[in-house]
């Protein structure tokens, strides 16, 4: 470990984030009613341009209105090579409420993306005199973001989570897959005459994961497209909470119980680790480094990975 620690991400469920257009104000209350650990109201994809300034008065009137319990609260903006994205911060700060939580800026492609933001927000709060500090989210959508993923982790000291935003990335990447998330027909190998499919966007997740965990930042894996398809919704949450990732997104409401069970550790994973965290303090009390819990060794990088368990199930039943 170098002697500059890394920074822990911040301590917070990340579980699910469940998406909802910020044009139907009549599901708000559905989504404030649901189980995710974060809701995102959006004014960016899922808004038709005739329906922007309406979808953003919707949102400001909900955050204060809605009755969001312990959530975290977020709204998607528009992107930075949009005509909206201004008009987007200005609004929500001048006018939105205290319970807003958070922003997510999509399309990031380099810091200064992260910073232009940054610059807005901080000026809208000092002028209003606004008292909680909004936190930023960034989506990286593009062959630039994921090109300068490290820079933009570090970009600001409002980063608190970033995620992957699986179509835009694919088409800026120029891949051959209409598909958002999952494996893809096509990427394959093939070996002993049978066909072994592969995870197209495993790559992209690890070099987020590693520049998150360097800068203390919550990596999130993003949309699942195929919302009839459980199996691939939880095949696709296991492989990246194995990798590192904190939580997925939901674009359906059935989709948040996936993600909340997927990225709950199980009560057989926390005992296990709680398990392993005391054969090494016996190990210790013994003057040893390293014990066998299960026919398996043991060690100091052991206790860390069993911490992570034990940490994120208190921190989810807290």
């Amino acid at each position: 470990m170098s002697f500059r620690i890394q920074p822990a991400a911040p301590a917070r469920p990340n579980r699910c984030q469940l998406f909802g257009p910020g044009s139907r104000p009549a599901i708000f209350e559905k989504m404030a009613g649901s189980a995710a650990d974060v809701i995102n109201l959006d004014l960016e994809d899922s808004v038709a341009p005739s329906d922007k300034d309406s979808a953003r008065a919707n949102v400001i009137e909900a955050i204060g209105n809605v009755d969001w319990g312990n959530k975290t609260l977020s709204v998607r903006i528009n992107g930075l090579d949009s005509p909206y994205w201004y008009r987007d911060v200005v609004d929500l700060l001048e006018n939105a409420s205290e319970r807003l939580d958070q922003i997510m800026i999509p399309k990031v492609g380099n810091a200064s993306d992260v910073y232009a933001v940054d610059a807005l927000v901080t000026s809208i709060e000092a002028a209003k005199g606004r008292k909680k500090k909004i936190a930023f989210e960034v989506i990286i959508e593009s062959a630039a973001g994921i090109a300068h993923v490290e820079e933009i982790a570090a970009s600001s000291p409002r980063l608190e989570a970033m995620s992957l935003g699986a179509a835009d990335f694919a088409a800026s990447m120029g891949m051959q897959t209409t598909g958002i998330g999952g494996t893809q027909e096509n990427y394959y190998m093939h070996h002993a005459g049978k066909n072994y499919w592969s995870d197209p966007w495993h790559w992209a997740q690890s070099a987020i994961v590693a520049a998150c965990r360097t800068h203390g930042v919550m990596p999130v894996d993003g949309p699942f497209g195929d919302f009839s398809d459980d199996e691939g919704f939880r095949a696709q949450a296991r492989r990246s909470a194995t990798l590192g990732m904190v939580g997925k997104w939901a674009i359906h409401p059935k989709q948040v119980a996936l993600s909340n069970e997927v990225f709950t550790p199980s009560e057989e994973a926390v005992t296990e680790a709680r398990e392993i965290l005391a054969a090494m303090e016996e190990a210790k009390a013994k003057g040893e480094g390293a014990t066998v819990y299960k026919g398996r060794l043991v060690d100091i990088a052991s206790i860390k990975q069993a911490e992570v368990i034990v940490r994120q199930s208190e921190m989810i039943a807290g």
